[in-house]
């Protein structure tokens, strides 16, 4: 309960998304994808997950 006011927000954006005319900016859109892709800033990776099985090795069963 409570998610009607969310939903009808949700609603309303969606429907002004879908019927309001926009004018799109071809240029700036162009300029801003350009800069991105020319920017000379490295890409760096994600780092590595760490293996969490020796954290957990105290908890397995020895049984087996």
């Amino acid at each position: 309960m409570g998610r009607g006011r969310a939903k009808a927000k949700q609603t309303k954006v969606a429907r002004d998304l879908k019927y309001r005319t926009h004018e799109t900016d071809f240029g700036a859109l162009a300029n801003e994808l350009h800069t991105q892709t020319g920017s000379s800033q490295p890409t760096v990776a994600p780092p590595a997950p760490e293996d969490d099985y020796d954290d957990w090795s105290e908890y397995s069963d020895s049984r087996d």
